[in-house]
């Protein structure tokens, strides 16, 4: 069933990590260029890991487990990435007080991707309990 709340929370994930990612500048360096998505291979190909599984989990809404565990894959995926941001954002080397980098919004997507993310375990986990309670009424 597409329309359970957790397919919007999924569907959500999907836009922000596939799609305003692209459009998004995740951090300026102090050179003054802004960095995107597409600049390192790393967090394009995290990003866009994270879009598709939030994808496959939203098309997989008829077995509600596997749908779970997808989507605490992509929670990990996304810690990952936020830990790379925290990483890259901690070893900037070469700084001095009149050129430095600006963190963009684009490091915060990983966070609201998170959120979402639990907010659609949670939906899932309620209509697995209310089957589960539906069952033992037959």
């Amino acid at each position: 069933m597409l329309q359970r709340i957790q397919s919007i929370y999924l569907f959500l994930v999907f836009v922000i990590m596939g799609i305003v990612s692209l459009f998004i500048p995740l951090w300026t360096n102090g050179l003054n260029e802004t960095i995107m998505v597409g600049h390192s291979p790393i967090t394009a190909i995290l990003f866009g890991g994270s879009a598709a599984l939030s994808m496959i989990s939203l098309l997989g809404f008829k077995n509600r487990q596997r749908q779970f565990v997808m989507n605490r894959l992509n929670m990990i995926l996304n810690v990952l990435l936020l830990g790379l941001f925290v990483f890259r954002s901690l070893t900037v080397s070469g700084e001095v007080a009149e050129a430095i980098s600006e963190k963009g919004i684009g490091m915060f997507l990983p966070i609201i991707s998170i959120l979402l993310l639990v907010l659609a375990n949670r939906a899932i986990k309620k209509d697995e309990d209310l089957v589960k309670s539906v069952d033992r009424l037959r």
